[in-house]
């Protein structure tokens, strides 16, 4: 079972990893973005690590809806409410347990996922953050670290993939051969989620 203090861990997992990645995902943004995809989500982390240890909620859902809300009111542009989204939903669908297993945190993190399809009208093959976050719902039944690799497969899957959504669709054909930033932060998160996984076994 996953404890508050797993989910506690796998927020401060990921604001280490997106605070050691923000240049890369700022270099990503920059081809074909604002520019500020990495800033906005260290910021935005670094909030996120602030509150919950100054607030310390009891349940794994309370720390995912608290670290969302975070976001929604730290991180600039479409990311913070589409991140924020994503916990908020996550955290919520789990309720008010003190722990979750493994499947039940797979089943939030789907309607998450489709909370986060549904507020920015994307789907999968539009160079989102949704070309990580779905194969990596999927897998998640089978293991953590299945999860980490469909994601990662997921993020270096957008290269050529044309832009449908977001800012980078404003650039057409010239979207094609980058990254797409929110895919790659979106396997961040999902391989903050691995590593916990790993540490805590």
């Amino acid at each position: 079972m996953l404890d508050t203090d797993f989910f506690h861990r796998w927020m401060t997992v990921s604001a280490a990893l997106v605070d050691r990645e923000a240049d890369r995902l700022t270099d990503l943004d920059a081809a074909i973005g604002d520019a500020d995809h990495g800033s906005n989500m260290r910021r935005g982390f670094a909030a996120v690590t602030k509150v919950l240890a100054e607030e310390g909620p009891g349940t794994p859902g309370a720390v995912l809806t608290l670290a969302g809300r975070q976001l929604i009111s730290t991180v600039g542009g479409a990311s913070g409410p589409l991140y924020g989204t994503l916990l908020r939903r996550t955290g919520k669908a789990l309720g008010d347990a003190p722990a979750v297993s493994e499947r039940e945190l797979a089943g939030a993190l789907a309607e998450g996922v489709a909370a986060v399809a549904q507020l920015g009208g994307a789907k999968a093959g539009d160079k989102t953050m949704l070309d990580a976050l779905l194969p990596a719902v999927e897998a998640l039944g089978t293991s953590f670290d299945a999860a980490r690799e469909a994601a990662d497969t997921g993020a270096v899957a957008t290269v050529p993939m044309l832009a449908r959504k977001g800012r980078a669709s404003y650039l057409g054909e010239r979207s094609v051969g980058h990254q797409d930033p929110g895919a790659t932060s979106a396997a961040l998160l999902i391989t903050a989620l691995a590593e916990t996984a790993g540490g805590a076994a």
